[in-house]
């Protein structure tokens, strides 16, 4: 059985990555877990060729957008996040943010994945793809993926009792 000694939020930013990371502060209080928060930029270089006179701008612009992704995750955490979680914040720069958030699991041995999903239907997943799908078919722990609005966490009493002993 997988232990939740560490517990991967990913975001986006967006409201159900919220809602993710309300989860993931829970659990990982809950269990006595280290919260990890990651947020990939995405590789703009892969979505733009190589002409000689961008390469310098393209390398400012990434490196603009990583430095605004650390300091947005920055103010996600509180100082009881980074005191009692001991929680730890990643960027990284990916043109496939499903891998880099899997390959992140794998190298810090994360035993849960929590990412928002916005419940696309089939059509939209099939055209835009879904990262929370993608991490959940490649992860190498539990994922669990929740929705904005989320529904509400209820922990029985004997898994209370549990998780406090």
């Amino acid at each position: 059985m997988n232990t939740l000694k560490d517990i991967l939020v990913a975001t986006d930013f967006g409201e159900a990555s919220s809602t993710a990371l309300l989860y993931g502060r829970d659990l990982a209080r809950r269990f006595g877990a280290r919260l990890h928060v990651i947020h990939v930029v995405d590789a703009l270089v892969a979505h733009v060729g190589a002409a000689e006179g961008f390469i310098s701008n393209l390398q400012e612009l990434q490196a603009d957008d990583e430095a605004q992704a650390e300091q947005d995750l920055q103010t996600l955490l509180s100082a009881e996040d980074r005191q009692a979680l001991r929680a730890r914040t990643v960027v990284t720069t990916s043109s496939s943010p499903a891998d880099a958030i899997v390959e992140y699991a794998k190298t810090e041995r994360i035993g849960l994945i929590v990412v928002g999903t916005h419940g696309r239907r089939a059509m939209a997943r099939l055209l835009v793809g879904s990262v929370a799908e993608r991490v959940v078919r490649s992860a190498p722990c539990p994922v669990l993926t929740v929705r904005h609005p989320e529904h509400e966490f209820i922990v029985p009493d004997a898994l209370q009792v549990v998780a406090h002993a």
